[in-house]
């Protein structure tokens, strides 16, 4: 674990440079593009966090981004994936989840639990599996989250990876300020 993953549109970058990368919450407020899907966004409108904030409150970071989310997106052109410090863990409130937040069978857990996420589902490959069970779980795995109370400062940002030379052109005309990185693995390219 050498860093924590944001996927976002590349137009949202501005935005950022300014707020940070901020919850669903907050980014109601806020021009913006958004990559989430609708029918896990209603699920997560009405989670709450045991002792915290909704889910939409928080903003939410991946372990790994080349994950579920990633590919259903894989085609869709004009994505980035900030890349965030592991020094997020040490914001005040700030709760893991062990597979994605929606999930029916999600634990949510403090930093200092880190050990007892499953890192090898984490960051396994692929998730596949014949065992439908067995499937559903590692997928959801691959999905684990780190959850920031309200938004994840800027000075957290680390840099930002792409699929491809014409997407670090425009990353890097849309962000100056930001370290850009073609990777397309990350991207299912």
């Amino acid at each position: 674990m050498t860093e924590f993953h944001c996927i976002m549109p590349i137009e949202n970058l501005p935005s950022v440079q300014r707020f940070g990368i901020v919850s669903h919450e907050n980014a109601s407020n806020l021009p913006h593009r958004s990559v989430a899907l609708q029918p896990v966004q209603d699920k997560r409108d009405v989670k709450q966090v045991p002792q915290g904030l909704k889910l939409h409150q928080y903003a939410n970071l991946y372990f790994h981004a080349r994950n579920p989310m990633m590919f259903l997106r894989r085609f869709e052109a004009g994505l980035c994936v900030l890349r965030i410090s592991l020094d997020v863990l040490a914001v005040p409130g700030t709760v893991l989840a062990d597979q994605n937040a929606a999930s029916n069978y999600v634990r949510f857990l403090s930093p200092v639990q880190i050990d007892q996420l499953n890192f090898d589902r984490i960051y396994a490959l692929d998730w596949t599996d014949d065992n439908l069970i067995s499937y559903y779980q590692k997928k959801a795995a691959r999905c684990a989250e780190v959850l920031v109370p309200h938004h994840v400062n800027r000075i957290l940002i680390t840099g930002a990876y792409v699929r491809d030379e014409a997407a670090a052109l425009l990353a890097r005309q849309t962000a100056p300020w930001l370290e850009v990185t073609v990777e397309p693995h990350l991207f299912f390219a």
